[in-house]
């Protein structure tokens, strides 16, 4: 009777999990395993709205897979060693897994390959997060893409019409010793910072499909237009299940087919514009897996001689709570550190303010993004700081500085957004409410700060360090 070993790690989910059906097809046991390893993820280990996600979703994938007769093995420790150790203990002849598209991961997944299949294992590995692996999208002149559009082109006409895998019986039965509770990873804050996110999120498979089911109505009627307005759930919001594979663009493009059928037929084209935006999530690890230093390094070198302005504590930290004085970045920050993300119209304003009005280098926002986001992403985080700093792939021009003003203005413009973030200002009339340092009585009044800044001095000072970079 053979067992294997399936090692989830960002595909905690049991339909379309590519793995997990090889191995119950051949195998007659399943052990379900993850193992807690972030020192094995470099410098981008989670950060703490990572971690609060992932103690969530983990529980919920162990109360699914008991559910079937296979309960979550969770161990922590060193890959490679806890996987030979379970491998010895229960006589697993083979070990599944989904791949990860990060340097680190892929690193690391090679030399356990590698070492098991030496020692006699069976290793199989698969493509469970993506609708095509980074390699399979090419140019004519079989390089990688480093514009959006034209990438598009290439990979749309390949995806079809998916039919996702169902969930496969699962077989369990093995004998394991080594485990600990999920508790033990620690991974919930000491000081319960978390509430807000509690209320706004149902981390697991069950929740991703409730947003899905939730979203699906936009998509088909007017996602072009609700995507823009961040008082309202015009966007899916199920970029934290993405990331941690809860759901797979494959489920989300065959679902939106079938609703969009279910309808009309004739409706389909209207699920393109969302598929696109799945297209930017493919791209952004098309970019990663192809130039990985990017994290760290201007894809558009010559930003390596920008002027950016000295670190800056006391202005970064303000921005980080939301204290800026502007409106929709204090609004868009303040939703952050609540609920652990952010619309996003508005994380490319604040970034905008960041990177632009305050000229602070965007590796600052992408680490504050990074520990305070249950999305984060390493290719995302790294494609959507760059594209709005100017440096990356694909990028927006430098010159393009976002006015958070006329902003909230046109995607805001009833005040619904600012006023749920910004409780101070909420009974401000609507002009004020958009620009409520022109009132000073009302910054009396509220105790909300004046602007830090002059959002037209600091765009004409930031074109000013752009011109000189360029050497104009």
């Amino acid at each position: 009777m053979s067992t294997a070993i399936v090692w989830f790690r960002r595909d905690l989910r049991l339909a379309d999990n590519a793995a997990l059906s090889a191995a119950c097809a051949a195998h007659e046991h399943i052990l379900p395993l993850y193992i807690h390893a972030p020192h094995e993820e470099g410098e981008w280990a989670p950060g703490g709205a990572s971690r609060w996600w992932l103690h969530h979703a983990l529980g919920s994938l162990d109360a699914a897979a008991s559910a079937l007769g296979a309960p979550l093995h969770i161990r922590q420790g060193d890959s490679l060693a806890e996987l030979r150790q379970l491998i010895a203990s229960t006589g697993a002849t083979a070990v599944y897994w989904n791949r990860i598209y990060e340097p680190a991961a892929m690193a690391r997944d090679s030399v356990i390959k590698s070492t098991l299949r030496e020692q006699g294992v069976e290793v199989h590995s698969f493509n469970a997060a993506l609708w095509r692996e980074p390699w399979q999208v090419e140019t004519k002149q079989q390089g990688p893409y480093r514009v959006f559009t034209p990438f598009w082109r290439c990979l749309r006409p390949q995806l079809g019409e998916p039919q996702p895998l169902p969930i496969p019986a699962l077989r369990g039965g093995v004998s394991a010793q080594g485990a600990v509770p999920l508790e033990a990873l620690r991974l919930l804050p000491a000081i319960r910072w978390d509430v807000g996110m509690a209320e706004a999120w149902l981390p697991g498979e069950q929740g991703a499909w409730e947003l899905l089911e939730i979203f699906a109505d936009d998509a088909i009627a007017d996602y072009a237009q609700a995507r823009d307005i961040p008082s309202r759930h015009g966007t899916s919001r199920l970029s934290p299940h993405l990331h941690f594979g809860e759901i797979s663009p494959r489920q989300i493009q065959r679902y939106l087919i079938d609703r969009a059928d279910a309808v009309d037929r004739r409706r389909r084209p209207d699920i393109e514009p969302y598929l696109r935006e799945l297209g930017w999530r493919e791209f952004a690890q098309h970019l990663l897996y192809h130039f990985p230093n990017t994290p760290k390094a201007n894809f558009n070198t010559q930003f390596d001689g920008f002027r950016w302005a000295s670190d800056d504590e006391v202005s970064l930290e303000r921005w980080q709570r939301g204290r800026t004085g502007i409106p929709l970045v204090d609004a868009g920050m303040r939703e952050l550190w609540h609920t652990g993300w952010m619309h996003n119209r508005v994380r490319m304003i604040v970034a905008s303010f960041l990177t632009k009005n305050l000229r602070l280098h965007w590796h600052h926002g992408a680490r504050w993004f990074w520990d305070t986001l249950v999305d984060a992403d390493l290719a995302n985080n790294t494609l959507g700081w760059q594209w709005v700093a100017g440096s990356g792939a694909d990028a927006a021009p430098y010159f393009r500085v976002f006015n958070p003003v006329t902003q909230a203005q046109k995607f805001d413009a009833e005040g619904h957004y600012l006023r749920r973030w910004l409780p101070e200002l909420a009974q401000a009339p609507l002009p004020l409410l958009h620009e409520p340092w022109k009132d000073a009585s009302l910054l009396k009044r509220s105790g909300y700060p004046a602007p830090m800044l002059d959002l037209g001095e600091s765009r004409q000072q930031a074109l000013g360090a752009y011109r000189a970079m360029r050497g104009e």
